[in-house]
């Protein structure tokens, strides 16, 4: 199994990604660089969180324009697995390939803490390994991530079961409609989601609830 994590300046978060799929894989990712127009043959893309270019314009906007989201599209259109976590979240929407937008956390404070996840889809391939309606820990870290999507969009989503992670238990912590959490593309095989999953999957992080989203994708992959 290969997978690849995009590096783009700001993120912070990649060393994090790396180290998960490394443990989890037992081979570390290759990393793909913001200028590289072609991304080898991979089973698995992650972008992963962070402030890429400072979100000095709107979070991810500049990320999204860079040469490698491109390639990024084209291998997800192909039927690569590509995972976008907080600010790759953000990237991903702003690149077209997940629907909506994250706007700035209602409290317009920024938010580092644990929440509570629902599974609301348990037959994707990121989410097979956990129960539908099964609630887990995730940390978050974010100012920006209050999903939102017009009335259309919205119910396109819940009607195709494309929201996989829901804010449970009065944990949302930043306002997002329907409290989702984390969303799929289409094909099921694009991955967004604001809360940190690679931050916990060893019992020295406090737990191990991220654990099973990775060990899901690279099965499939394997």
């Amino acid at each position: 199994m290969k997978s690849a994590v995009v590096l783009l300046p700001g993120l912070n978060r990649d060393r994090d990604m790396i180290a998960a799929l490394t443990q989890i894989s037992g081979r570390p990712p290759l990393t793909v660089w913001q200028t590289d127009t072609d991304i080898p043959d991979v089973d698995l893309i992650v972008i992963p969180g962070g402030f890429s270019y400072g979100d000095y314009l709107r979070c991810g906007a500049i990320a999204a324009r860079m040469p490698v989201m491109r390639a990024v599209a084209e291998k997800a259109a192909a039927g690569v697995m590509v995972m976008g976590v907080c600010n790759g979240f953000q990237i991903l929407l702003e690149a077209g390939l997940l629907p909506g937008a994250l706007m700035r956390n209602a409290s317009l404070k920024f938010v580092c803490r644990k929440v509570k996840l629902e599974i609301a889809n348990a037959d994707t391939v990121f989410t097979r390994r956990y129960a539908l309606g099964q609630i887990i820990d995730c940390p978050v870290a974010h100012h920006d991530g209050n999903y939102f999507a017009d009335a259309e969009t919205l119910a396109r989503l819940e009607g195709e079961g494309r929201i996989v992670f829901r804010y449970a238990e009065g944990t949302n912590p930043n306002g997002s409609i329907n409290d989702i959490a984390g969303i799929v593309g289409g094909a099921g095989n694009v991955l967004g989601m604001m809360p940190h999953p690679e931050n916990l999957i060893e019992t020295a992080h406090g737990g191990t609830d991220g654990r099973a989203l990775f060990e899901a994708a690279l099965e499939v992959a394997a």
